[in-house]
């Protein structure tokens, strides 16, 4: 509990936040304060990073206001203000800020710096900075960080410091610029110069009348000086303030005389006249990240709603469960930020708690529904935080939720701590703990994914609430359910009735209590693209393909293979995936090795079909050479075994090696898709004023291609395009993945207009905020209705094309006239769902959910038995995929926060060998991985190095191990459907062995 004089302390920190958060820089303060968790520390130093000082210095008050700290804590962040040379705020958090009139023409200097920062930025910024170094207005790390800017980024960060310093900075300011001969941006400040106007530096004149100063810090200014409303902001000055006496001092009570209730109800006076104020110089200035609020933009950004939306909204703001379901670029993210603002302002005003988690189920949507809508919009009257497992944070997510109000994160995070919970793990969440859950990109919502998981939990809460209710016994507080989507598609229906059980499926599995649509009543409808197919013919002579084929039927012949489809399909890899499983379970290292080289001479065909010949000999070449990599041995181990299927396979692709890229070199037996492609991006960029297309294609491999192919293109540069290709950022493909950085650099070129043309895999086709564009293309793509809805609403610009590019014969185009016809069905099958009289609706609702909540109930079930059988790890034991080596039982291996399992054995250590992956770049909350570990006789991958809390810990990916159990093998994807409970990683137990293992190598040497 804290004390009396804490209680006055914290709330003048609180009464004066609105100047704090911008006279603080935040990092060098956190370097004084020991008496803050270094995790919390770490947190708002993240915050500085990447959003900007003034939300970190947010973060750093909260923190303050609202924890415990030891005796003496008020004044070690006294000390810590000074310290860091923040004297100016920390006059203000002793009670002794400056006198009303002082306090005014420091926030005029202020504005005055805002408003001429563009000229500002033209200083020779070393030469001032060093000067405002020996005038005292900047310390030793100041210039160190100036210094290691840029020009512009350093004027930026120069002047960001020296207006957080105490009244008197100005003037001494202006002194700087005279003596580095600023005199041009002397005059832009004050409006004269050191001299009279029109004599040059260093000349002599005559004294005149002063006219036209800067105002000084020594005097106060005249009621001509003053500065008015237009010239520089409210800011609340220390006179506004009630209560407020002559000397501004504080006395026992509280605040110059106040109580405490009305201290705590100036600072919501004092905090709105700062909101309603210009941009503060942090953001402007010093972090420039912040494009939200950058200098000059409305301190609160309105959300206004177009009817049809607000529409939509109604029901959730009664409280009602619903899914929006809007066509893509019609605002469904700005309907369900408004309805987040308006559950949580009616929460307040009935002063009771509010919490919002915000779901998406892909990394990079967090980043966008945060930046671009949810902080952008609520930032100034609710705490928002991101949270993915990408994030850095080294802090809970439990913590997260506690201290924010709004938490935008990915779906499978919330369920890990939901499952914490029911394990009774104190650092779980429970769904009482919120009040209101946003489901985007809701259409998935059904079995097995991670949405649906979740709200089973609700569905079965429900449950246990409504026999709460009968037995007038207390229920269990749930959220309000707010789903988003543009397409519910209709789940492979062939039938109406089919279709309209999916809807109502979903409706129950998101206990909606309507779906609403935008109709023509509500306003225009979204004008969709003009559509075209366009169909190449078959090329006559494909020898590039004859001789993969060729390849291909050795490769048979030596595997005694009989495939029951034709080469370069779908179908086949299907067949081939399905031998490589098996060969693997039955430890038939031939056939497997056959299977898996088979699977990238089948991508090579499709390669060769849609994209360039060199393109698809590229492939080949670089997974051959990949390969041999893998088998030569590193340095100080023995060489690792090559099979004689592996030699056959090596031999069989150098031997015809040289009549491959011998081929590449003939144009005319190119495939006529790519022409037929190159005349569409041709048309539509020379038809058009300013064209703005994507290019959907369907893997990594072709994405990068086509990107080379148009850059290596002179016709397109003639016309103007510029390429670039957003793939995704998972690591399944054996393709390099594309960071989160990387993908937003690549789409924020793409919204400049740097890039007109995105190459995308279906990564960009669902969710992600992507430019305006004028025409859409999916080459030789077509998967469902859902995808195709999302591609096609990518084309938001007037007069937009979506056109689809198709080899004659491929069926692609037929397939995409199904898509039509299930999109048609899928819109009527929704009409007729919200036709339903509500009682029918209700019963049918009801009947789903009971039968997800059952069949759940079943699953689980299945699932203890199965690890009921399974009595002990001992009883598993691994094999390399590779060379069918045991490798470890199942006791040796331990699991690390409910998901990684490793092996520290030091009898493991010995099988190993490490090798760097480069496409890994991966960390997470308290651990991070960059290296691979493979079977050192065969160089099979088996899985990451992980250092977790300064341990390095071999991880295990099991879908590189054939899994023996009571004398039968299989193979796995994932841990999860290995069903055993593996022990617990005992960090204390590991760490002390490693900490006397390391006295001991002390003691040798």
């Amino acid at each position: 509990m804290g004390t009396k004089d804490d209680n006055v302390w914290k709330t003048l920190i609180d009464v004066f936040r609105p100047r704090l958060r911008k006279l603080i820089q935040v990092e060098p303060v956190l370097d004084y304060l020991d008496f803050i968790h270094a995790e919390l520390k770490e947190l708002i130093k993240n915050k500085a990073k990447t959003e900007s000082n003034i939300r970190a210095v947010d973060l750093l008050i909260e923190t303050l206001i609202r924890n415990q700290y030891p005796a003496g804590w008020f004044r070690s962040f006294v000390v810590a203000l000074s310290a860091a040379g923040c004297q100016h705020a920390a006059s203000y958090v002793e009670g002794r800020p400056p006198s009303p009139s002082l306090e005014a023409e420091n926030d005029y200097c202020v504005r005055l710096i805002e408003v001429l920062l563009p000229t500002l930025l033209e200083m020779k910024t070393n030469d001032v900075s060093r000067r405002c170094f020996e005038l005292e207005i900047i310390n030793q790390e100041d210039l160190e960080v100036i210094s290691g800017k840029t020009p512009k980024e350093g004027a930026r960060e120069l002047l960001g410091r020296v207006v957080r310093c105490p009244p008197g900075w100005f003037s001494t300011f202006l002194q700087a610029l005279q003596d580095t001969e600023h005199i041009p941006l002397y005059r832009e400040l004050t409006g004269g110069s050191p001299g009279d106007e029109g004599n040059e530096p260093g000349e002599d004149v005559e004294p005149g009348p002063q006219q036209d100063q800067a105002p000084t810090q020594d005097q106060t200014p005249t009621q001509d000086q003053t500065p008015t409303q237009d010239q520089a902001p409210t800011l609340g000055h220390a006179a506004q303030r009630p209560g407020a006496s002559e000397d501004n001092t504080l006395d026992s009570s509280g605040i110059s005389g106040m109580s405490m209730d009305e201290s705590l109800d100036t600072t919501d006076l004092y905090q709105e006249q700062e909101e309603q104020s210009s941009d503060s110089l942090d953001v402007s200035l010093s972090d420039g990240s912040d494009t939200a609020s950058s200098a000059g933009s409305p301190r609160k950004a309105d959300i206004v709603l177009r009817d049809y939306q607000m529409e939509v909204a109604r029901p959730a703001l009664e409280g009602k469960n619903i899914i929006v379901c809007l066509p893509t670029g019609s605002g469904k993210t700005r309907v369900a930020v408004y309805i987040t603002k308006q559950h949580l302002d009616g929460r307040r005003r009935e002063r009771l708690p509010g919490k919002v988690v915000v779901l998406v189920n892909k990394v990079p949507l967090v980043e966008q529904h945060y930046s671009t809508e949810f902080w952008k919009f609520l930032k100034h009257q609710y705490k928002v935080e991101k949270v993915s497992g990408d994030s850095q944070l080294k802090i809970s997510f439990t913590q997260i939720v506690q201290t924010n109000d709004i938490i935008i994160c990915t779906a499978q995070i919330l369920e890990n701590y939901l499952e914490r919970a029911d394990d009774g793990d104190d650092e779980g969440i429970q769904l009482s703990d919120l009040t209101l859950i946003v489901i985007d990109e809701c259409h998935h919502t059904q079995k097995g994914a991670v949405y649906n998981k979740i709200m089973i939990r609700y569905l079965k809460q429900k449950k246990k609430n409504a026999s709460l209710k009968k037995l007038a016994k207390k229920t269990v507080p749930i959220p309000q359910i707010l789903g988003l989507t543009a397409s519910p598609g209709v789940g492979g229906a062939k039938k109406m009735a089919k279709a309209e059980e999916h809807i109502l499926r979903i409706c129950a599995n998101l206990d909606a209590s309507e779906i609403l649509t935008k109709t023509e009543s509500l306003g225009p409808n979204t004008k969709k693209p003009h559509k075209r197919i366009a169909t190449a013919e078959e090329r006559n002579e494909d020898p590039f393909g004859d001789v993969i084929k060729g390849i291909m039927n050795d490769i048979h012949g030596h595997g005694e293979l009989s495939p029951t489809c034709d080469l370069g399909t779908q179908n086949y890899e299907q067949w081939v995936v399905l031998m490589e499983q098996n060969a693997a379970k039955e430890e038939n290292q031939k056939v497997r090795v056959c299977a898996e080289h088979l699977r990238r001479y089948n991508e090579a065909l499709h390669l060769s079909n849609t994209i360039r010949m060199k393109d698809a000999f590229s492939f080949l070449h670089k997974f051959y050479k990949e390969e041999k990599k893998k088998k030569m041995a590193p340095e100080q181990d023995s060489p690792i075994n090559i099979t004689e299927t592996e030699m056959f396979l090596f031999n069989l692709f150098k031997g015809k090696k040289a009549q491959l890229q011998q081929l590449t070199k003939h144009p005319e037996y190119e495939n006529n898709i790519l022409s037929q492609l190159r005349s569409t991006v041709l048309q539509e960029f020379t038809s058009r004023m300013e064209a703005r297309g994507i290019i959907f294609t369907k893997t990594r491999n072709s994405a990068i291609a086509l990107s080379q192919w148009v850059q290596d293109n002179p016709k397109f540069a003639e016309v103007g395009v510029k390429a670039c290709y957003v793939i995704g950022a998972g690591d399944q493909s054996e393709v390099k993945p594309m960071t989160l950085a990387e993908q937003r650099e690549a789409l924020k070129k793409f919204r400049i207009g740097e890039v007109n043309l995105l190459i995308a895999t279906t990564v960009a086709e669902e969710g992600l905020d992507i430019a305006e564009c004028n025409f859409v293309i999916r080459y030789a793509l077509v998967t469902n209705e859902i995808a195709m809805i999302q591609a096609r609403g990518r084309g938001r610009a007037q007069d937009s094309s979506y056109i689809l590019v198709e080899q004659q014969g491929s069926g692609v185009a037929e397939r995409e006239h199904v898509n039509e016809y299930r999109e048609s069905m899928m819109s009527k099958a929704i009409e007729k769902v919200k036709k339903l009289d509500p009682a029918v609706y209700e019963k049918r609702i009801l009947e789903y959910q009971l039968q997800a909540i059952m069949e759940d109930r079943v699953k689980k079930t299945n699932k203890k038995q199965k690890a009921m059988m399974m009595e002990s790890p001992s009883k598993v034991m691994f094999n390399c995929k590779g060379c069918s080596k045991t490798v470890c039982s199942g006791e040796d291996i331990q699991i690390i926060e409910s998901m990684h399992r490793v092996n520290v054995s030091a009898q493991f250590g010995e099988l190993f060998i490490k090798r760097e992956n480069t496409s890994l770049r991966e960390r997470m909350l308290d651990y991070e991985t960059n290296l691979v570990i493979a079977c050192k006789d065969c160089g099979q991958e088996w899985g990451s190095m992980m250092l977790f809390r300064g341990i390095d810990c071999p991880c295990l990916h099991i879908k590189h191990f054939v899994v023996t159990f009571d004398g039968r093998n299989k193979t796995y994807t994932k841990w999860s459907e290995l069903a055993i409970k593996f022990p617990a990683f005992d960090y204390a137990e590991h760490a002390s062995l490693v900490a006397h293992s390391s006295e001991e190598d002390d003691d040798s040497m």
